[in-house]
């Protein structure tokens, strides 16, 4: 074919409506921000996997970013990447905060700005919403009710008055908070003596130094809680260092794969899931309904409840 300069000059101009077109279409879908903690940890591994496979099933309707901490402690960097966020202009942002109270002025910031505020895995603290005159949704599930399924499987083995410890998370996080909470439920109502609480900040290695000591504190310990599965990997790392492997019972609560092994042999004896995969996918699905319906913040649920099951080397 023949190319002159009028049909050239065509064809750069349809060219270029073409490229505006595309332009266009990716500016009109909703932009998605998912801010999650430490990406260390398995399970916010798995709730990225999650999302992100969604997004590529759906890659017409919405873009993802999706972004980490490296310390599940690191709250400054977390409220930074709230920010960043925002300055990328994204329609909604869904969070599993590293703090229950801390997030809630960068949150409050971003909603101010028009974007959508979607709470995921760690509930923000109401007093702390109400004093900003800010509602966000809670999409996740009951930890305390999940976590007492854990304690109560244990509780089968217990007798009253056998001593147990509970390392727990982030003490200022509200699913911590509830968890331990959970286990406390199920140790009272089988009598069992909590005779040690202690933080191990979500960590491996900082769920085997807690454990580590109170196995040396309490000799007689026949069992170790721990508020999720990272901190129950190095509990079961302290218990065979301590040559107690088999007499200290172990739970954890998240179902990561790395636990698998543990299950089955019966390192630990049980834990629960909370489908870390659909985490995120539950979240993002609330915000684009609103964006869809045009929703403002105040118009969106207080709650949104998941689901939680026990998981035990029996289950399916």
């Amino acid at each position: 074919m023949r190319f002159t300069r009028r049909t050239l000059a065509a064809a750069l101009a349809l060219a270029s409506v073409a490229g505006f077109a595309h332009n266009a279409s990716a500016a009109d879908k909703p932009k998605v921000a998912l801010v999650m903690k430490s990406l260390a940890n398995e399970f916010f591994r798995t709730m990225e996997d999650g999302a992100k496979a969604y997004q590529k099933q759906n890659a017409g309707k919405f873009t993802l970013v999706a972004n980490g901490i490296k310390d599940e402690t690191d709250t400054a960097a977390q409220i930074k990447m709230v920010e960043q966020m925002v300055a990328q202009r994204v329609n909604a942002i869904v969070i599993a905060p590293a703090d229950s109270k801390a997030l809630v002025p960068a949150l409050k910031a971003a909603a101010d700005k028009g974007v959508l505020i979607i709470n995921i895995d760690n509930k923000l603290d109401a007093d702390a919403l109400a004093s900003k005159d800010l509602k966000v949704p809670f999409v996740g599930p009951d930890n305390r009710t999940g976590a007492k399924l854990v304690g109560d499987f244990l509780a089968k083995k217990l007798a009253s008055g056998d001593k147990v410890g509970i390392v727990e998370g982030v003490s200022t996080s509200f699913n911590g908070q509830q968890r331990t909470l959970g286990y406390q439920d199920a140790m009272k109502a089988v009598g069992a003596n909590v005779v040690s609480v202690q933080s191990g900040q979500w960590e491996i290695d900082k769920g085997n130094t807690v454990a580590a000591g109170m196995l040396r504190e309490h000799p007689d310990l026949k069992a170790i809680l721990a508020g999720n599965d990272s901190m129950a990997l190095g509990v079961v790392a302290a218990v065979k260092a301590a040559g107690r492997t088999g007499k200290v019972d172990v739970v954890g609560y998240d179902n990561i794969a790395a636990l698998k092994p543990m299950l089955k042999d019966g390192r630990v004896l049980a834990t629960a899931d909370q489908f870390a995969a659909k985490q995120a996918v539950f979240g993002i699905d609330i915000a684009l309904k609103a964006i869809a319906e045009g929703k403002k913040q105040a118009d969106l649920p207080a709650e949104v409840k998941t689901d939680v099951v026990l998981v035990t080397k029996d289950s399916k």
